[in-house]
């Protein structure tokens, strides 16, 4: 039996999993599962671990002393103000019903959101603050594409502007029961498009607007400390587990298998990417170890609910071949200064694992659950015409943004003497690391 985009639809809606991570709240008191609610609790301090402080520390290993503490502080930043605009408006925005292409805001201020109201099987709370942190690092990611170059007033109001405008629309589209995207049936688990393709649209968007550090690309800029972004990079490998696992919404057996999808690519795509590395160079790096894991995770993400454990291996394999040569291009061919690389590795990855999910879905999880076969030539298109349509609205609104906080602040880069000084000095006043 071979299904449409529109049986697809009518599939997810009948499947518990799938509809509570895109926005059924269909429980009743009685349906508050303790288990489930302890899951996504203990998820919800993962995920915000990957930022605070694994993203952090895998950013400020990866840039010059000068600018490590301005990494640090700007992901802590960032942490504050999206969790203040996320109890205004940005959840309501994301998740309450509204129209097609976004919320509307009878759950501004957490409104309705108190202790007997439930998601599913858990408060709506926990849901709420759940998805808080995935509204968190999906900016904080973004430091990556302008680190060592951009003011911080020009951070916090892009981030504001950003998480309202780009961030909260995309997520209804794809996780909100009336989004567009999800009424089409594209499957995105927890985050390939709305955290992965965003940010590293976003992040390469905003190098070309500010353009290029000073003596890239001629100029070595190795990263200052590859302890800290080790140690920042198990931080977020661990963390993930919370990221897809949590994505399930329920302790069961798809969030267990979506965090063993997990794992299995994540350890495929940095064996991939330092088995290539050690082949075309002589010798494996470090480096290249921890940014292949990164790729299999986020290409991972959005098929994680979806495949089986081969079918991850496949993906994983892939993040690490594609990522890799995507990231050569962009700093070697085209001379793009995406200073940490956010694009090839989290756009190209999450693009790639998008369409990846429509092929490697299994049979006996997520929404497929049970039927003999699905029709992967329909869920392709509808995977890539829900890709392209979340990269290309990242991309001019973005552009808008950066260049509507330019005019308000009269300029988002540093000044080339406080680029040279550093960051830590020019717009904090302190220095993060002391040789």
């Amino acid at each position: 039996m071979k299904f449409s985009s529109s049986d697809w639809v009518q599939q997810a809606k009948r499947i518990s999993v799938v509809a509570l991570v895109l926005g059924v709240n269909w429980a009743s008191a009685d349906d508050l599962n303790a288990g489930d609610t302890a899951w996504i609790l203990t998820s919800t301090a993962l995920v915000l671990f990957m930022t605070i402080p694994g993203l952090s520390l895998f950013y400020a290993g990866l840039v010059r002393s000068r600018n490590v503490l301005s990494v640090l502080m700007q992901c802590f930043s960032i942490t504050c103000v999206v969790t203040i605009l996320w109890l205004l408006i940005g959840y309501s925005l994301a998740f309450d019903v509204g129209n097609s292409l976004i919320g509307g805001l009878s759950k501004a201020l957490f409104a309705g959101v108190g202790e007997e109201a439930l998601w599913g099987t858990i408060p709506e709370s926990s849901f709420a603050i759940f998805q808080l942190t995935f509204a968190i690092i999906t900016p904080a990611l973004i430091v990556g594409g302008f680190a060592e170059r951009m003011r911080f007033v020009s951070v916090l109001l892009f981030t504001a502007l950003w998480s309202i405008i780009v961030y909260a629309p995309i997520t209804h589209w794809v996780w909100a029961e009336s989004g567009w995207l999800f009424e089409r049936g594209f499957l995105d688990f927890a985050g390939g498009s709305v955290v992965h393709i965003t940010a590293g649209t976003a992040a390469v968007v905003t190098a070309l607007v500010l353009k290029a550090r000073q003596g890239f690309p001629t100029q070595p800029m190795p990263p200052h400390n590859m302890t800290l972004t080790m140690a920042g990079a198990g931080m977020l490998w661990v963390g993930w587990f919370g990221f897809n696992g949590g994505s399930a919404l329920t302790a069961g057996g798809n969030a267990a298998m979506a965090i063993a999808a997990t794992h299995i690519s994540a350890a495929a795509g940095a064996f991939t990417w330092m088995s290539v590395e050690w082949i075309k160079y002589g010798k494996p790096s470090a480096l290249g170890a921890v940014t292949g894991m990164v790729a299999g995770l986020g290409t991972i993400t959005p098929a994680s609910g979806f495949v089986g454990p081969a079918g991850a291996l496949v993906i994983g394999v892939a993040a690490g071949l594609v990522c890799f040569y995507a990231t050569n291009i962009m700093k070697q061919k085209l001379k793009i200064d995406d200073t940490l690389d956010v694009f090839p590795v989290h756009a190209v990855g999450g693009f790639l694992g998008i369409m990846m999910t429509a092929v490697f879905a299994s049979k006996t999880l997520g929404i497929f659950a049970g039927q003999e076969t699905i029709s992967i030539g329909s869920q392709l298109l509808t995977q890539f015409i829900g890709a392209v349509a979340v990269m290309v609205y990242t991309a001019v609104v973005t552009w808008a943004i950066l260049l509507l906080v330019g005019r308000l602040v009269g300029t988002n880069r540093v000044t080339g003497d406080n680029e040279v000084l550093g960051l830590d000095l020019s717009e904090h006043n302190e220095r993060g690391y002391v040789l």
